[in-house]
């Protein structure tokens, strides 16, 4: 499956809920958001079925976020229909990892073979502060928990943001002694313009891929420990555009995501599936197509057609637009 620009298709990341059980400061505000109906709500069985549309039509790589998708209920019997699923390759999850101590087993068991646990900070204070409510300690479990259950990779991503001043040489020292492969995602202008005091994006707290390598190096040499290299044979098996980079003899890896410094709109393979039933071809865009429609009361052949709308609707480029209507966590992260 090509859009009109000719890259492949093949990968589609679906938002099961805006709920979350965290209140991260870049993803939304104090309060939430104004939470959807149950009506609202794509039920399990109509997700299955725009999969096993989409997969006929080429999508092989699926990826459920959320909101926090751990707080849906029924994900593990979706993951094992969707893993079922004729055309399916993979099926893999975006988590904060709080809720994995309970469902790891059940996930595993269902075919999820996958995560990526977002983990803004590794410092107790700062993360109560970035995400509200949270205890580091639930989310360091969950790290434990996916890497004894088997899950492969174990990817932890952390969004960069300047006033934080995040440990990066911490971060990047997660990779060494276990199979962990940390990436560090810019800071991206998705929602409004509001700073990281709210739900928005500031320009001022952007900080570049390169800078954070640049600090790791020069604090690593400082350690007496080597600077990263550049991995290509040995990187984590994945579907996204992340940069590898490891510390000698390390068991994992050290990844960059540059949305906004280096961009990779060239080869995005994907498409977004919003938990309200719209199909989005960017995230920085705020077209979308209404699919829940059909889904309730159209043939599969309506849902193909709208696919095939939101694929030759995908942009060339995101053009460095700034501010979302929606924020992160209404899109799926």
């Amino acid at each position: 499956m090509r859009d009109k620009h000719g890259r492949v298709i093949d990968y589609l990341r679906i938002s099961l809920t805006d709920r979350c059980n965290l209140r991260c400061i870049y993803c939304m505000p104090a309060e939430g958001v104004g939470q959807m109906s149950h009506d609202d709500i794509l039920r399990i069985e109509e997700i299955e079925r725009l999969v096993a549309v989409a997969a006929r039509m080429g999508i092989t790589r699926i990826r459920l976020t959320g909101g926090e998708p751990l707080v849906r209920k029924g994900v593990a019997s979706l993951v094992r229909n969707l893993v079922d699923t004729p055309g399916i390759e993979s099926v893999a999850m975006t988590t904060n990892g709080v809720l994995l101590p309970r469902f790891a087993d059940e996930l595993t068991a269902a075919g999820l073979s996958r995560v990526n646990i977002s983990l803004d900070t590794l410092d107790v204070d700062q993360f109560r502060q970035v995400t509200r409510n949270g205890d580091l300690k639930d989310a360091l479990k969950g790290i434990e928990v996916a890497l004894r259950v088997g899950f492969k990779p174990v990817k932890i991503n952390a969004v960069t943001v300047r006033s934080l001043n995040q440990d990066f040489l911490a971060y990047a020292k997660l990779s060494i002694d276990r199979p962990l492969h940390v990436r560090f995602i810019e800071y991206m202008p998705v929602g409004e313009s509001s700073g990281i005091d709210g739900s928005g994006w500031g320009k001022e707290d952007v900080i570049s891929s390169e800078e954070v390598l640049g600090i790791i190096n020069e604090q690593a040499r400082s350690e007496g420990r080597g600077a990263l290299v550049p991995v290509d044979s040995t990187k984590p098996e994945g579907w996204g555009p992340a940069r590898y980079f490891t510390f000698e003899g390390a068991q994992g890896t050290v990844g960059f995501i540059s949305p906004l410094s280096r961009h990779f709109c060239a080869e995005c393979n994907r498409l977004r599936l919003t938990a309200d039933g719209k199909l989005r071809a960017c995230l920085f865009s705020d077209e979308e197509f209404d699919v829940r429609e059909a889904l309730r009361s159209g043939s599969d052949e309506a849902i193909h057609d709208i696919l095939e709308q939101v694929l030759w609707a995908k942009p060339d480029e995101h053009h460095d637009k700034v501010g979302t209507e929606r924020g992160m966590s209404q899109i799926g992260g």
